[in-house]
């Protein structure tokens, strides 16, 4: 059996028009498939999603409202392409690989598709999302506990697992989606490397990992499985997150000025259900 990391790799990411995927619009999308050991296939799409986008957003990927309505195609018609093209890689039986791809990513097209298409994203595909590595669901397993780099940058932001992995990371290309799309892709890859090395040969950083379940070495639970069974168990780990950050903003005394007694954390992992109150 070939690695996962050494297979042909589909990766896919969004620039949006806000950071929520139930109400955000895909303005651009990069789907690369890389790997394998042929030829890299890009397509790109930019997209006028029709609505005013959050300044917040556009200060990220600095696609204004203007460019995309001169530049980019119908909403309706980008998605369409967009749905296609992800149908055949899953069709296919090559696994979707990005950063924060099950959290926020499919759900974004999930939405968008329900939107424009009247379908769902498993319903396009006829089939369920079952061959997914999400990078930062990955790291945060292999390496947690990770503190943040700066006030601006998370520990898990993909800069941040682009650099943990050794990978060069230049601003001025980040936050398009056929840069970040490519560095999930070697991110993946750099994991996968790590995972499969015998423990005594992975870096030092690794060796030196300690988590609060004491010195075991998560990296070898992504060694030697199939993509099937990596993305079985990436469902347990988005859970897990999912419920220790509840726990923690619930907790006051740790939480501090985020504490939220009520708080909620959605560990679905990676197709979230439709929220109560329908569709935006």
């Amino acid at each position: 059996m070939t690695p996962w990391h050494l297979q042909r790799l589909a990766a896919l990411d969004f620039e949006s028009s806000d950071k929520d995927p139930e109400t955000a619009r895909i303005v651009s999308c990069a789907l690369i498939l890389v790997g394998g050991g042929i030829t890299t296939d890009t397509r790109a799409w930019l997209v006028n999603p029709g609505i005013a986008q959050e300044p917040g957003a556009i200060a990220v990927h600095k696609l204004t409202d203007e460019h995309l309505a001169e530049h980019g195609q119908p909403a309706e018609q980008a998605i369409g392409e967009i749905a296609k093209s992800v149908a055949e890689v899953v069709v296919s039986g090559t696994p979707l690989v990005g950063h924060n791809l099950g959290s926020y990513d499919l759900n974004l097209l999930d939405r968008e598709i329900r939107r424009h298409l009247g379908d769902t994203l498993e319903g396009v595909c006829r089939e369920p999302i079952s061959r997914v590595i999400d990078t930062m669901v990955c790291d945060k397993h292999a390496a947690p506990y990770r503190r943040r780099v700066s006030e601006k940058q998370g520990p898990y932001q993909m800069r941040t697992t682009a650099e943990t992995y050794g990978l060069e990371w230049v601003e001025e290309q980040a936050h398009g989606a056929e840069y970040d799309a490519l560095q999930s892709a070697r991110a993946a890859y750099r994991i996968g490397a790590i995972a499969h090395t015998r423990p005594e040969d992975r870096p030092e950083w690794v060796q030196r990992l300690r988590n609060r379940r004491g010195p075991y070495d998560r990296f070898n639970d992504l060694a030697f499985v199939d993509v099937e069974e990596l993305h079985r168990r990436q469902i347990g780990w988005a859970r897990e997150d999912a419920a220790s950050y509840q726990a923690w903003l619930r907790n006051a005394e740790k939480a501090g000025d985020k504490h939220d007694p009520d708080a909620v954390i959605d560990g679905t992992w990676p197709l979230r259900p439709i929220p109560a109150g329908g569709e935006s």
